[in-house]
């Protein structure tokens, strides 16, 4: 056989063997996943947490064709089901979705983390986003915020606030409320959104700042009155209640959020495959109808938009908990 013959024949061979090894990282990655999704959800069953990640379970499962599993690991104000998820080996296989909690424990906890948030941790998607509806007790005498400012400042301490524990969302907003306003309030924490409510109901306080899911049903209900949205709209499920910024409070926002987070090092592909596949769930009409009844704006954003997100919310809590002089529990 010619030399040159055998020439050509070596290089088509060497060539077609370069392209099948330049093939395999991408056949793998498309055939993720090869086995069953585990969410880590840091709380119990039923909260928002909770009803964010089920939201998208059946949707993942259906569109990734593998189980996806709920994993409720609640404690510690999220530390244990987060260090959880940072410590899973990075393989596509563990997920984990967090809150409002996760980037004011950065600051709640500094020096005291299991994990590292920027090490151990990396962004997948913002899901959602829920502005904080402050409710009052029927009895209370203020009907709107800027009533009860009124009252806060004529009666310093006399207005007793409840929050689901020391460096939640809803204790966060009020302290940055009363900075805001320059009033002062007293810091009622429970261990958990509905012992607080059933105080607000019952008298035992007289303001909670909480995500819309849990006062939007007692309010309908007439047990409390919702008297402003901490977000810069109106919610779609009680459109009748005003921003504080329209009433007059510029600037003004608190919020809880839920997003999904995978440990580092799970691979790009797979994060970003995620990522959309939780982006067209959370705005799939179906969804959206159900978070509007929850009083949460859909996100599912990408995965850098989700990292830029977080290290905002660290930083604004972050500030909030060394003005107000925050301790965790």
């Amino acid at each position: 056989m010619p030399s040159s013959t055998l020439t050509r024949r070596r290089f088509h061979l060497s060539t077609a063997a370069a392209a099948a090894s330049l093939a395999l990282p991408s056949l793998a990655q498309n055939a993720w996943p090869t086995r069953p999704i585990r969410i880590v959800v840091p709380y119990t069953p039923g909260g928002f947490t909770d009803q964010m990640a089920r939201l998208v379970q059946l949707g993942l499962q259906q569109r990734l064709g593998q189980p996806v599993l709920i994993d409720n690991r609640p404690g510690a104000n999220s530390l244990i089901g987060v260090d959880a998820v940072a410590k899973a080996a990075p393989d596509g296989s563990t997920f984990g979705v967090v809150i409002a909690a996760y980037a004011a424990n950065t600051s709640l906890y500094a020096g005291k983390l299991p994990y590292d948030p920027r090490k151990d941790l990396m962004g997948v998607s913002l899901m959602g986003v829920s502005p904080l509806l402050a409710a009052v007790n029927n009895d209370a005498p203020f009907k709107t915020g800027r009533q009860l400012i009124d009252y806060a400042r004529a009666n310093p301490g006399k207005i007793s606030f409840g929050s689901s524990g020391n460096g939640s969302a809803a204790h966060l907003t009020t302290e940055l409320w009363k900075a805001l306003t320059k009033t002062y309030m007293v810091h009622v924490p429970y261990r958990g959104a509905v012992p607080a409510l059933t105080d607000l109901m019952g008298g035992q306080i007289q303001l909670f700042f909480d995500a819309p899911t849990g006062l939007i049903n007692q309010a309908r209900a007439g047990k409390i009155r919702l008297i402003g949205v901490a977000g810069e709209q109106r919610l779609p499920a009680v459109p009748h209640v005003p921003t504080f910024i329209e009433q007059g409070f510029a600037g003004f926002t608190g919020s809880t959020w839920a997003g999904m987070l995978a440990p580092a090092g799970t691979p790009p592909g797979v994060v970003q495959r995620m990522a959309d596949e939780v982006a067209r769930i959370i705005k799939s009409d179906e969804t959206r109808a159900r978070l509007d009844a929850m009083g949460t704006f859909p996100a599912g954003s990408t995965p850098q938009e989700f990292d830029a997100f977080i290290a905002a919310e660290t930083t604004k809590w972050g500030q909030v908990i060394k003005t107000a002089g925050v301790k965790a529990e």
